[in-house]
């Protein structure tokens, strides 16, 4: 396959900054009502970030601009062949008054993994982390103060040449916004109903599963769609060979907690090229074992999860990912039967890794691992 011509690009880049005339920006009265219920993904900042890269150039252009609408030409790469790549973080307002981006260097290699995929320039995690604290700064009035709620960050790398040749393109636009969210599922930590999907699959052997490309969210609506049907709020993935093995649900990872109720442990499907390395999960995985939670790597078939179930020792089972945190699943339902976990019920392993988790997002607790990038 042919890879983007490599190119000598520099770590940082000086932003060109352009801010919203303070006549035209909203009050904080206004901006507090947009804030109050913002849901996920409808209360928009004010500023984005852009950076080009071009062949034989490299990465240039950033700049610190007012929210716009973007245009692009109708034989643009990334409409036709897809060459786009995305990643999803967020920044939390900290006890000590500051703000925090939560793991911006582990966002920064999933996006060049990502990238690398699809053959498309990789951007350098001190480019990329420049671009993120620009943009905080920037809009800093929109980072809420609640624990809990937080300003989603959602870098895009797209393709933006006009040339409908099959191969990949010469011309990417780097693009970060942001957006107020509170919890992709509302009730926060109410178990939620899942369906197993045998009819269709997230990501196969060899594709595209660990890359976070709009394709296979693309591909993952119908099974959405199916799911919801049969009154459930998300689709579980088994894996694309034996239709066994429980790899997703929807976006998110899986724990299942397993054992003895006063000494549990972990169990999350390993990685293999098919499963999104979720931060969230790499997250819950140290956060657990410093709790003192036995925690592995382990395949778990969907006959292990209904017989755990059956025999009682199955504590819990929850998702989690960057939108979601942590969230319980109650209620299972697949073409063969339906069963409940924990009596429908939240657990408090995922309650108590929730809070830990949270705790150090928003400077509560010591950051332990370093994971909190302090924004100035």
């Amino acid at each position: 396959m042919n890879q983007p011509t490599p190119t000598p690009a520099p770590v940082s880049l000086p932003f060109e900054t352009a801010h919203v005339p303070p006549a035209e920006r909203l009050d904080a009265a206004a901006r507090d009502e947009r804030m109050r219920s913002p849901g996920f993904g409808r209360v928009l900042t004010e500023h984005m970030v852009t950076i080009r890269w071009t062949e034989g150039t490299g990465w240039h252009d950033a700049r610190v601009s007012p929210y716009r609408g973007l245009e692009i030409d109708p034989a643009t790469v990334g409409v036709h062949y897809g060459q786009i790549v995305f990643e999803g973080l967020k920044a939390y307002s900290l006890a000590d008054g500051e703000v925090g981006i939560f793991r911006p260097d582990a966002a920064a290699r999933r996006l060049q993994r990502s990238a690398a995929r699809l053959a498309m320039p990789e951007m350098p995690t001190e480019l990329f982390t420049d671009a993120l604290v620009e943009l905080v700064r920037a809009d800093r009035d929109w980072v809420p103060s609640e624990v809990g709620k937080s300003l989603y960050l959602r870098p895009v790398l797209m393709a933006t040449e006009a040339d409908l040749d099959l191969r990949p393109a010469r011309e990417y636009l780097f693009l970060l916004i942001a957006f107020v969210t509170d919890n992709f599922f509302p009730g926060e930590l109410r178990p939620r109903t899942v369906w197993i999907c045998e009819d269709y699959v997230r990501a196969a052997p060899g594709g595209t599963g660990e890359a976070k490309t709009p394709g296979n969210y693309a591909a993952s609506l119908l099974a959405q769609e199916q799911a919801r049907d049969r009154g459930c709020d998300q689709v579980v993935w088994l894996d694309a060979v034996e239709r066994r093995w429980v790899e997703e649900m929807g976006g998110m990872n899986l724990f299942f907690a397993v054992g003895p109720e006063d000494s549990p442990r972990l169990l999350t499907p390993p990685l293999g090229g098919t499963i999104l390395p979720g931060m969230t999960r790499d997250s819950l995985i140290t956060i657990a074992r410093d709790l003192g939670y036995p925690t592995s790597e382990e395949p778990v078939s969907v006959a292990e999860w209904r017989g755990w179930a059956g025999d009682g020792s199955l504590r819990e089972v929850f998702a989690c990912g960057t939108a979601a945190v942590v969230t319980p699943v109650g209620t299972v339902r697949s073409a063969s039967g339906d069963w409940a976990v924990n009596g429908g019920r939240p657990g408090p392993i995922a309650t108590r890794l929730r809070t830990a988790l949270l705790d150090i997002q928003h400077g509560l607790v010591p950051d332990r691992h370093g994971w909190v990038l302090p924004v100035g």
